[in-house]
């Protein structure tokens, strides 16, 4: 059987906000890499998952972008008008699957491909507890391998504890056999608060599956609880 480029990412985030007052919360977390060209194939070799119908685990496409379903259309738009021509390359997302008909993501990335492997662009789509979203399309400057460092203005309300005169700076390394992601917030007076996401990759199989669900079963509650 052909290995897929999608996998299982059970992992580990913290955060750390240095004002007003110090605190830290960690979690245990696990999210998919979904490659979109695969989506048909792992709902054909897995029992346990399904795209676009309720299963223990399952991807609607709908759950990201503008709802309407359509994912590589709509980012390879937003590619073009950041100045970028895509070429047909994979566009892997990485995010929360649905457990039992429940997700919520704070964040899902797109990493965007080239054919030659080389990452184009990333987009950074943010989801809040009102059901809102919103995306930051940002360019890879060519020739980054490795870690990739970012940085945009805040443009998007998120947080009642976070006002929106604020900047991210993002370092990730795209997932392979681990994931690595950090992002730092800055004010007018300096750094504010860090998230860290630490992850190592799992094959996706109805086993593996299982016994991420077993392990945590209400890991959408957990992350909406750990915002609040």
């Amino acid at each position: 059987m052909t290995p897929l480029a999608s996998g299982l990412y059970p992992g580990h985030v913290v955060h750390h906000r240095v004002r007003p007052r110090d605190h830290r919360l960690g979690y245990r977390i696990w999210s998919m890499l979904i490659d979109l060209d695969e989506l048909d194939e792992l709902d054909r070799r897995l029992r346990f998952f399904s795209v676009d119908r309720f299963n223990l685990v399952s991807f609607r496409r709908t759950d990201r972008g503008d709802g309407t379903g359509e994912l590589r259309g709509r980012i390879e738009a937003e590619m073009r008008a950041a100045g970028l021509t895509p070429d047909g390359g994979p566009i892997r997302l990485f995010t929360m699957p649905r457990v039992l008909g429940r997700a919520f993501n704070p964040l899902s990335v797109f990493f965007c491909h080239r054919l030659s492997g080389e990452v184009a662009a990333i987009l950074w789509e943010v989801d809040n507890t009102f059901g809102e979203r919103h995306g930051y399309l940002i360019p890879v400057e060519p020739g980054q391998v490795g870690e990739i460092r970012q940085s945009c203005d805040k443009g998007f309300y998120v947080s009642p504890f976070m006002d929106m005169a604020l900047a991210y700076r993002f370092r990730v390394s795209p997932p392979g056999e681990t994931f690595t992601l950090s992002i730092h917030v800055d004010d007018a007076e300096g750094p504010l608060f860090t998230a860290r996401h630490l992850a190592r990759r799992v094959e996706a199989t109805d086993r593996a599956l299982l016994r991420l669900v077993v392990a945590s079963p209400f890991q959408a509650l957990r992350v909406v609880a750990g915002i609040h």
